[in-house]
């Protein structure tokens, strides 16, 4: 899994998978999801970042696991 900022393009990018996108769609404004021939989810795209979330936000990445329920 890959996530990219681009900030000139004003985006952000979650890559799934390497699997090459055969098609997307717009799921909201400035949301767009790609899928792959199989119709699984490889890349969900996030447009207009800037008014999404504040900037100072943006220069901090924080992951979170939720463990497993036994």
């Amino acid at each position: 899994m890959k996530l990219k900022v681009d900030q000139q393009a004003d985006a952000l990018y979650l890559t799934l998978t390497e699997a090459p996108a055969s098609r997307s769609e717009e799921i909201s404004p400035g949301i767009i999801v790609d899928y792959d021939e199989q119709d699984r989810v490889v890349g969900i795209e996030m447009l207009y970042l800037s008014k999404r979330a504040p900037a100072v936000e943006m220069q901090r990445l924080l992951f979170e696991s939720v463990p497993q329920a036994g």
